[in-house]
């Protein structure tokens, strides 16, 4: 599988998804954001389209692009969503990563790429690219039900539907 991840290197190292991964031989970092693989599926929070079964052939051919940078930066700019065709965007996952645990769809890289493969159906690869973290199992653990879900339909806008339901019923279960 092939993993890239462009580094910005606007992080705090020592806590930094990426540098681990590639330390463990995980993935390939990229500081020239001209190096990103043509055809990736590159993971975009403000991408129009939810990533799904239907980037399988993508990411098994050209792989996973992460981007660890500002987002804040990245919303200004026109170059980064020039990168690709393949900009895909995470549905409502909880983050288990010990900066932002259990703030919603606030990700590592990591868990990102692992999502991604996941709900691609590369599940053990998912399993794997969170071995060596701590709490990377915790991820898939905690959001078991909704990566199966995601992973067991066939487009961005059944992906989407999943993730609306999942929130409209949790909206009242709170209220209720």
């Amino acid at each position: 599988m092939r993993i890239t991840v462009f580094h910005a290197n606007e992080c705090d190292r020592k806590k930094c998804t990426s540098i681990k991964m590639e330390k463990m031989g995980k993935c390939r970092l990229v500081y020239d954001i001209n190096k990103i693989p043509g055809g990736a599926v590159v993971l975009n929070p403000y991408a129009e389209k939810a990533v799904s079964y239907e980037d399988y052939k993508y990411v098994q051919r050209r792989g996973v692009v992460g981007l660890d940078c500002s987002w804040n930066e990245v919303s200004q700019s026109k170059k980064f969503f020039s990168l690709s065709k393949y900009h895909r965007s995470l549905p409502f996952l909880i983050a288990t990563n010990p900066v932002n645990y259990g703030k919603p769809c606030i990700l590592s890289t990591v868990e990102a790429i692992a999502a991604t493969l996941y709900i691609t159906r590369f599940k053990d690869e998912a399993y794997d690219m969170m071995d060596g973290f701590k709490w990377g199992h915790t991820f898939l653990e905690l959001n078991q039900d909704l990566l199966e879900a995601y992973s067991e339909v066939d487009t961005s806008a059944e992906v989407v539907r999943l993730q609306n339901e999942f929130l409209e019923n949790s909206k009242k279960e709170v209220n209720d």
